[in-house]
């Protein structure tokens, strides 16, 4: 056979062969799955698009001495197929391993719905590479028209400490609206002719409840059109909010506007955690979280300090002046900070490559997520409902958090009580009273590092490496203690005004220790329990939490004037005191209780089949591999053997006066 037409029927039966062996591992169908026989190794071909390993084609990678996948190439594969199985709803790039968690089952499927299936070839996805920038797998060629930074994780350390700073002030200062209020009632009760404090007490109310609603409606939104839109938007509409707080003419027109400022206001709650996971390692993530936290723990302490001031000053229409100053500062700082959410910046890569290169086959596989938007913000705002009516767990645990919630805010309109009208101080330096929870918050944030060895000396759980969800409620019991034991000094320190000021202050620091490490080793037990649904479990808290927090504070002026205030602080102590079983019942017999939560099962068992696909589809394509390289040293052979042929029709065509010139080259060919 001539040469040429063996080299192009070489070529030929490479293509054949690579299109009858043409796979998906980050979407296999179920049929697919139910296809293989385990036993047997039986392969069903399928007809989704090869898989990639990080941008790279799954036979373009190094093998080992057996002829599969080496090491290094087994643990790219084992990361993408983990990756491409779920898809994130919750706004986390999540454990620093690579792969991107979610509040939902769902899997992700490559492809968009851009051309057809068969068009959504590797080389044309849009990834994060291992070294964390985003790229097209054409070739392994780097994405030219991006930098190494478009992973937020790789971005300078400068700037993502700046990313940090803006999104802990904005969320201060949302935070802090929520309390300067109650420094301007006195105000507000002599400006509107308000007779009853509980009346002018609903702003605090109507601003709580309108951060839950918020928190719920913004966090799925965040998920579909990524995190710099919805901070953009919520900021600006926040501060704008502002202004018809500082004209009102009743005490109803600030109520309601407070209301829809704080659901604006919630994006930055709800979604600022998941920004600091976008941008730290899982090195330092516990230090970034402990930095962003000093901001909204401290945002209900500063409001009243700085708003008592300003109120006394100014007047009460200044405090929403100031607010509206800080709200536009921190609008201006979020203009600075890039989308961080690593499904956003990979849908919106591969658009701009489409656009630019006029090739609609260029996609990522975050594509087809986004396209069922209707579906996931309904799964997202029904979920954390569900579970909080359902779980055993969450209703001991909402209760608990939300006692403890409400009371933190409750001392929003007892101090002042206790220092204004028994110890007769101003409207800011009663604010100044504040300054012990302040000192507990940033004591008990300065204090992770020992708490997390704590939490680390328990025992590991040997399938997964880590420590159970109970560690973290050996945190929550020092939290509960410190919080009923400040509660209750606070109570009998307070009255009389014999007792020095200082006493009922310094109360105030085991008071805020204890509510920080609550909330913040409150979340981690949940996030560690709920797993995938957690993101739900902590919203539907955050709800319930959030309404404790509005309406008990209501209750306070009346409550503190029927009883004074040692014993309604002392009736609160005491509340706090009855609850404190329910951490220590978390820590002992978690293991048990979680055992009998039907979702926690449910979540395991889909774990372990969602595992068992990622093996099945592990060694289809170690044999795959195995496969391609037989077809390769095959091919190869066939090639060596044209070459050989080629060779010695060359040397017949040698003149008679090169003959033994000839013979000497025949030799060294079939050699």
């Amino acid at each position: 056979m001539d040469p040429e037409k063996k080299d192009d029927l070489g070529r030929q039966q490479q293509q054949q062969q690579q299109q009858t062996e043409v796979y998906s591992l980050s979407d296999t169908s179920e049929s697919d799955d139910k296809a293989i026989d385990v036993k047997t190794g039986q392969i069903s071909h399928s007809q989704q698009p090869p898989a990639t390993l990080n941008g790279h084609h799954a036979h373009g990678s190094s093998q080992g001495p057996s002829g599969g996948l080496s090491e290094e190439s087994l643990a790219a594969l084992s990361r993408h197929t983990t990756e491409a199985s779920h898809v994130s709803s919750d706004g986390q790039h999540a454990d620093g391993e690579g792969d991107f968690r979610g509040a939902s089952m769902s899997r992700a499927r490559t492809g968009t719905s851009f051309g057809s299936t068969a068009s959504r070839m590797p080389e044309h996805e849009v990834t994060f590479d291992e070294g964390g920038s985003s790229s097209s797998s054409s070739d392994g060629d780097e994405d030219k028209s991006s930098s190494n930074s478009d992973n937020p994780r790789d971005w300078p350390l400068w700037y993502r400490g700046w990313v940090l700073f803006c999104i802990a002030f904005s969320t201060w200062v949302v935070v802090l609206y929520s309390t300067s209020y109650t420094a301007s009632i006195p105000g507000l009760m002599l400006e509107f002719d308000v007779a009853d404090q509980t009346i002018a007490t609903l702003g605090v109310t109507s601003y709580l409840v309108g951060l839950a609603v918020g928190s719920l409606v913004l966090a799925p939104l965040s998920e579909l059109y990524g995190r710099r839109p919805v901070y953009l938007v919520c900021m600006a509409c926040f501060t704008v909010l502002v202004i018809p707080t500082g004209l009102a003419t009743s005490l109803v027109e600030i109520i309601v506007v407070r209301f829809f400022g704080a659901v604006f206001g919630a994006a930055m709650i709800s979604n600022s955690p998941g920004t600091v996971v976008d941008i730290s390692t899982e090195q330092y993530r516990a230090l970034c979280m402990s930095l962003f936290s000093i901001a909204p723990f401290n945002g209900p302490v500063t409001g009243p300090l700085i708003g008592g001031f300003i109120y006394q000053a100014y007047g009460w229409r200044w405090d929403n002046w100031l607010v509206l100053i800080l709200g536009a500062v921190a609008f201006g700082l979020m203009f600075t900070v890039r989308e961080t959410y690593a499904p956003a910046i990979l849908r919106a890569k591969a658009k701009r490559r489409r656009k630019e290169t006029g090739d609609d086959r260029w996609w990522s596989r975050y594509d087809e997520a986004a396209a069922s938007k209707v579906q996931l913000f309904r799964e997202n705002m029904a979920r954390p409902f569900v579970l909080a009516v359902t779980e055993p767990i969450l209703w001991f645990f909402n209760l608990w958090i939300s006692l403890i919630y409400g009371i933190l805010y409750l001392c929003f309109v007892a101090y002042p009580i206790v220092f204004s009208q028994h110890r007769g101080w101003g409207p800011g330096t009663s604010g100044l009273a504040f300054v012990g929870i302040g000192i507990g918050t940033l004591l008990s944030i300065a204090a992770e590092p020992l708490l997390r060895r704590l939490i680390n000396s328990h025992p590991k759980d040997p399938a997964t490496g880590r420590v159970a969800p109970e560690a973290s409620a050996s945190a929550m019991v020092i939290g509960a203690v410190l919080a009923a034991t400040g509660q209750l000094v606070f109570a009998w320190t307070s009255l009389p005004v014999s007792i020095h000021w200082a006493v009922p202050i310094a109360a105030g620091i085991p008071f805020g220790a204890g509510n920080t490490l609550v909330f913040i080793y409150g979340s981690s037990y949940l996030t560690s329990a709920y797993g995938i649904y957690s993101a739900s479990a902590m919203a539907g808290n955050a709800v319930v939490r959030s309404l404790f927090g509005g309406t008990l504070p209501l209750a306070g002026a009346a409550m503190y004037a029927a009883l004074s205030p040692r014993w309604a602080g002392t009736l609160l102590g005491l509340l706090e005191v009855i609850f404190i079983p329910i951490p220590v019942a978390f820590y002992k017999y978690g293991d048990r209780i979680r055992a009998r939560s039907p979702v926690i099962r449910r979540m395991r068992e889909e774990e372990e089949e969602n595992e068992a696909k990622r093996a099945r589809r592990l060694a289809r394509a170690l044999r795959r591999q195995e496969r391609g390289d037989a077809a390769a040293l095959e091919r190869s052979g066939v090639g060596r053997g044209a070459d050989i042929g080629g060779g010695n029709v060359v040397e017949n065509d040698a003149t008679a006066g090169d003959a033994e010139k000839g013979t000497a080259h025949r030799g060294q060919v079939a050699i």
